[in-house]
């Protein structure tokens, strides 16, 4: 989202502690689109497996539903901690959280219960902010209690919050005896200080894949890390389709050239009216193939120039199956769809001429004619994605 003119990324990470199959960490983050506000929780069930996946997931579940609601925290809290299933062993209902409120005008509110504290990077250090201690009752356990934290967030600031498996890692080894959570903050400071507009993506991971080097590459616990970060937004300009009327080609061509940001055309027609309104030569590029796609093509001022729907309806697809995280190939569509992951405000300018090949019949059920597919791509990156995107009809 937006804030000042400054984006918002949010991004996480998480591995299974080793020879798990789930993950006992969960993680959910929210846009609030009319109000402006973005959400983000991260919670840590007792121990670990499918028992500490249930437990997490209702506490994140509970948390994210009741800050939305703007409920109060006490309310909040005592309503997790009464409603989570004890376990049968322990005799206690038990889940660490955090939950992170930022408003449209970039104001931060964090509440942490038992869960390892959050940092804030600001400009080449880490800033120690005021946390005030709520004292909360519990019907299982003594002596617990929620530290809050308020600020408003600055341009290029980054908000760390991890779960104890980053924290913990390498506990009892000669190098960290007590753990990782001194160490990390060294370890983010030198990523920061080498890659400064570091994304709030590879950072979490970076974070989570040395957490597990710390354990000697078998986690010993499930370990998640989110990343927070504003900054200033990466535009992304996708044409697709053309114009409903032929005298918007050079209305099409002039957004094209005067975008500030990565611009990518979809569909043959579309860039056939780009390359010859512009005079920009367009050539076809064999080294990256699809069998299923026709190939991308490379034209002066343009990032990537691809075919239009069958691009766009995979495109779909990956964003909806998570495949990007573990791609089998690498054709058009997850170029796109990189494009797409690594930018923060996208604008879709959608031509509405009717392209009569798509129209037959004969052609595959699963074809849906280009706005339906581009208003599921915008609906996956807003919600899934947490990206702003704008559709323009011409």
């Amino acid at each position: 989202m937006r804030n000042n003119g400054n984006f918002i990324e949010v991004e996480f990470f998480q591995k299974n502690k080793a020879g798990n199959v789930v993950c006992g960490d969960c993680f959910m983050s929210q846009k609030l689109k009319g109000e402006g506000r973005v959400i983000s929780v991260l919670s840590d069930g007792l121990g670990s497996g499918i028992k500490a996946c249930v437990l997490s997931t209702m506490t994140a579940t509970m948390a994210m539903r009741f800050t939305a609601m703007n409920e109060s925290i006490l309310k909040t809290s005592t309503s997790i901690m009464n409603t989570l299933p004890r376990d049968m062993v322990r005799k206690i209902s038990y889940s660490t959280f955090c939950i992170c409120d930022i408003d449209c005008f970039g104001y931060v509110k964090i509440i942490e219960y038992e869960s390892p504290s959050f940092y804030l990077y600001r400009k080449g250090v880490f800033v120690k902010v005021p946390k005030q201690k709520i004292p909360v009752e519990r019907e299982d356990l003594d002596n617990t209690y929620l530290w809050i934290s308020e600020f408003n967030l600055e341009k290029e600031d980054r908000i760390i919050f991890f779960s104890d498996g980053v924290s913990q890692s390498g506990m009892g080894t000669n190098r960290m005896p007590f753990g990782w959570e001194d160490g990390a903050k060294e370890y983010i400071a030198k990523l920061v200080e080498q890659k400064n507009d570091i994304s709030a993506k590879e950072l979490a991971h970076k974070i989570v894949i040395q957490a597990e080097k710390n354990d000697g590459y078998k986690l010993k616990d499930d370990t998640s890390c989110c990343v927070i970060y504003m900054r200033k937004p990466r535009n992304l300009l996708i044409c697709t389709g053309p114009p409903y009327d032929e005298k918007n080609d050079k209305y099409l061509a002039s957004r094209v050239r005067e975008f500030q940001g990565k611009k990518i055309l979809c569909g043959g027609t579309t860039a056939t009216i780009v390359s010859r309104e512009l005079g920009a030569k367009m050539e076809i590029d064999m080294n990256i193939v699809d069998k299923n796609l026709p190939p991308i093509s490379r034209m002066e001022g343009v990032d990537l120039v691809t075919e239009g729907i069958l691009t766009l309806s995979k495109v779909e697809r990956i964003l909806t199956a998570n495949e990007n995280e573990h791609p089998k190939e690498y054709g058009p569509a997850e170029m796109l769809v990189k494009y797409l992951l690594d930018s923060d405000k996208i604008t879709l300018l959608v031509g509405t001429r009717i392209n009569t090949a798509h129209q037959d019949p004969n052609l595959p059920v699963e074809l849906e004619i280009r706005r339906n597919v581009v208003k599921k791509i915008k609906y996956l990156l807003e919600t899934k994605y947490l990206k702003d995107v704008e559709i323009m009809y011409i």
